[in-house]
């Protein structure tokens, strides 16, 4: 895969910074790593990142923070081609409202953007147990080209620190966006 794509991260206020954090680590960090990362936090994402990981989030280059209420992104419109977007973790309001074409911020408007443009939406909910609203609500995001991917770790691999139980659940993410991750197969480590 060319480094030359322009992806979009957002975090939203569900538990589970450290999915975020470990995904745009490993996205710098790409020998592959794309072009642009544009990063969005909503209100909540903000403070539950400082909760959960003790600290406010700084962006290093080629990730550039964008405001939630700003809707002056370039990625606000199709035309800047941004070609994925990675909701991370995604909570059940935000994905209520994207399914239901709510683009009240800018983190719903880019995934509006995305599915208009038939490019991908990588959506992590990260809840348990989900009620029928959120079923439903990701059963209109599947059928309008999203996918679903939960925050649900694996251990096939057979992980021996936090960071490698994190890192199934981010590889997994990596993989369905395009990139390449190193891992061969389900039963390899």
């Amino acid at each position: 895969m060319q480094n030359n794509r322009k992806i979009i991260v957002s975090v939203t206020g569900a538990s589970g910074s450290v999915y975020a954090e470990r995904l745009l680590e490993r996205l710098i960090s790409s020998e592959n790593r794309p072009e642009e990362i544009a990063v969005i936090f909503s209100d909540t994402a903000k403070d539950v990142w400082k909760h959960e990981r003790g600290k406010e989030f700084t962006a290093k280059k080629p990730a550039k923070i964008y405001k939630n209420n700003s809707f002056f992104a370039p990625f606000a419109s199709g035309s800047a081609h941004y070609d994925t977007m990675i909701i991370c973790p995604a909570s059940m309001g935000t994905t209520g409202r994207i399914a239901h074409g709510t683009s009240d911020d800018l983190i719903a408007r880019a995934a509006d953007v995305i599915l208009k443009e038939r490019r991908k939406l990588i959506i992590v909910p990260r809840e348990a147990p989900y009620n029928l609203i959120h079923i439903r609500n990701m059963e209109t995001l599947t059928l309008a080209g999203a996918i679903i991917c939960p925050a649900s770790p694996s251990f096939y691999s057979k992980p021996e620190s936090l960071t490698e139980i994190i890192d199934t659940v981010v590889d997994r993410i990596l993989s369905l966006a395009g990139f390449e991750t190193g891992k061969r197969g389900w039963m390899e480590k």
